[in-house]
C-alpha cells in the first residue's frame, strides 16, 4: 500500500514556475511507477507525466514537453514535478499517482493523492 501527498501548488504568474512534490509513504514506493495527472475545471482528469521506478523512463503529454520535468527521489520517497514556462492552461488540481507499470493510462495507477490547485494567471 502506498499513500501519496502533494504539495508545491500555489498561485503563479504565466511564464512562471513551480516545482510539486508527492511524498509517499511505505515501504514499496521504489518498485513503483510514479505520475502526475490534472483535472483542469470542466475537463477530465488528463495525464501529464509518468516516471518508471528507477527514473530512467519518462513520458510526457504533448503540451507539457519542454516545459515540465517528472524526477524522483526513492531515498526520500518523493516525487517531483518541475514546472517552467507556466500558460494558464496549465491551471488545473494535480495529482500525483502510483501504480506497478510505466504508462500514460490514468486506470494504471491504483494509488492516488489528494491533488494540489495550481492557478497561472494572464
Amino acid at each position: 500500500q502506498v499513500q501519496l501527498v502533494e504539495s508545491g501548488g500555489g498561485l503563479v504568474q504565466a511564464g512562471g514556475s513551480l516545482r510539486l512534490s508527492c511524498a509517499a509513504s511505505g515501504r514499496t514506493f521504489s518498485s513503483h511507477a510514479m505520475g502526475w495527472f490534472r483535472r483542469a475545471p470542466g475537463k477530465e482528469r488528463e495525464f501529464v507525466a509518468t516516471i518508471s521506478w528507477s527514473g530512467s523512463i519518462t513520458y510526457y503529454a504533448d503540451s507539457v514537453k519542454g516545459r515540465f520535468i517528472i524526477s524522483r527521489d526513492n531515498a526520500k520517497n518523493t516525487v517531483y514535478l518541475q514546472m517552467d514556462s507556466l500558460k494558464p492552461e496549465d491551471t488545473a488540481v494535480y495529482y500525483c499517482a502510483g501504480g506497478p507499470v510505466t504508462t500514460r493510462r490514468l486506470d494504471d495507477f491504483p494509488y492516488w493523492g489528494q491533488g494540489t490547485q495550481v492557478t497561472v494567471s494572464s
